[in-house]
């Protein structure tokens, strides 16, 4: 589903190559190493390892992806230490950009993630220029603007209270009062939000550049940054194939808006437009526009048929997604259909998934899904500070509910790094038992 991007962007900075940085002797630095070291290895195995010990939460997708996208990182400084925090600057090996990062560990052994977050430097800003600043003043002014925008927008008004007595009752016992990191102010309040709600779409963030303005509840269309971003990525489409025994294999990482990414889905899909089965790979799918979900499940349906809806809070809105009966190109109907899931699969990768599930169209073969089902918006908090809320739920019309803090959870369940060879075999077994049957006299 739709997530309103407001972290930073990265773009690319000229750096000047760097002599090894040492990593501190101490819990935060042994994290941070060890995290550098899966992270640029590339390899599934040395990610899950890392994942397992030291941040059970994040999704090995997630990080695979990301890996894919920057070609690891190069460490260029360690700008503030403690024994539980510290502030590090990073350089993708893929290009030249240049991000600042955040890592709080919690004092265990091992030392395990309690907040992580990595944030590009913006052109003409410097690393300096991310270090924002939070005094007692701000902290309460954001903490209370927090409040209110939960108040009015949380999708779920109930949880928005439990959220909010939550981060009061942080705030008397003076959990945040030692804290003048902004980007490590977000971190805490993210985690905190989240260990109420459950609900991985919500989270806060520090922005270098001064947020003046409120944001409008529908999105603005997407920039011409945003645009060249999507179109760079090409739209998410990593690999489409035809596989052994006319197997269409198309492999989508997310889903974007069709204004940009139409024509590239279009294409895709014109390229397995003459297979006997379609495999849509989504385990490192992090979700996207729900325009995009319906566009392509269209393909899938011979008739108009009734996908999802999403229901608004704060303007007591519903909008139904249903099949487009107009579409470039030929339509895929009646074949065997397969999706590859992931923890990592989430959002609008989910709802993807739970559409086809719910209306029995696809196998869903692989784990049970991250359970993200709320899109979020942005709304300003502070100077610095913007607070990204679900303010809206999807409504399944066959199922009457969503995937929020479940997931999906796969028709033949098996690891993330199978369900492809499973799914072929599926799909070859499926096939070789239709052209064998007789032929009716």
């Amino acid at each position: 589903m739709r997530k309103i991007a407001f972290a930073v962007v990265l773009f690319a900075s000229a750096v000047a190559a760097a002599a090894p940085v040492a990593i501190p002797d101490t819990p935060a630095g042994h994290t941070l190493k060890a995290w550098l070291d899966a992270f640029n290895s590339g390899e599934r195995a040395e990610l899950e390892s890392y994942i397992k010990k030291y941040n059970p939460a994040k999704a090995v997708g997630e990080m695979s992806h990301f890996r894919q996208m920057t070609g690891g990182f190069d460490l260029l400084g360690v700008d503030d230490s403690e024994r539980l925090h510290l502030r590090f600057r990073v350089k993708e090996r893929g290009g030249d950009r240049v991000a600042v990062g955040e890592l709080v560990v919690k004092d265990a052994d091992p030392a395990m993630v309690n907040a992580f977050s990595l944030r590009a430097v913006p052109p003409g800003m410097t690393a300096a220029d991310m270090n924002i600043k939070v005094d007692a003043a701000t902290r309460t002014s954001v903490i209370d603007a927090i409040a209110a925008k939960l108040g009015e927008f949380y999708i779920y008004p109930d949880v928005a209270k439990k959220m909010v007595a939550a981060l009061r009752a942080h705030q008397k016992k003076g959990e945040y009062d030692a804290i003048a990191d902004g980007m490590a102010f977000a971190a805490m309040l993210t985690d905190q939000l989240r260990a109420v709600s459950h609900d991985g779409h919500l989270r806060v963030d520090c922005v270098p550049r001064t947020v003046k303005d409120e944001f409008p509840i529908d999105p603005p269309p997407p920039d011409d940054g945003m645009r060249a971003e999507m179109r760079h990525e090409n739209c998410g489409f990593r690999k489409v194939e035809v596989l052994p025994r006319n197997i269409g294999y198309v492999k989508l990482d997310f889903f974007g808006e069709p204004s940009v990414c139409g024509a590239v889905a279009t294409a895709a899909m014109g390229f397995v437009a003459n297979v006997d089965a379609v495999i849509f790979d989504l385990r490192e799918n992090g979700g996207g526009d729900p325009e995009m979900v319906q566009y392509l499940a269209s393909y899938l349906f011979g008739t108009r048929t009734h996908l999802n809806d999403l229901y608004e809070r704060k303007r007591n809105k519903r909008t139904e997604y249903w099949t487009r009966p107009e579409l470039p190109g030929k339509k895929l109907v009646g074949i065997p259909a397969y999706v590859l899931t992931s923890k990592g699969t989430f959002s609008g990768g989910e709802e993807f998934t739970y559409d086809l599930k719910a209306l029995k169209r696809a196998t869903i073969v692989g784990e049970t899904t991250g359970g993200g089902a709320h899109p979020t918006g942005p709304q300003r908090v502070g100077d610095h500070f913007v607070i990204g809320i679900p303010l809206m739920r999807a409504i399944n019309p066959v199922t009457k509910t969503d995937w929020e803090g479940t997931g999906v959870a796969p028709d033949v369940k098996v690891a993330a790094d199978q369900a492809l060879d499973t799914a072929v075999k599926l799909a070859t077994e499926k096939l070789a038992k239709a052209t064998s049957r007789p032929t009716a006299r």
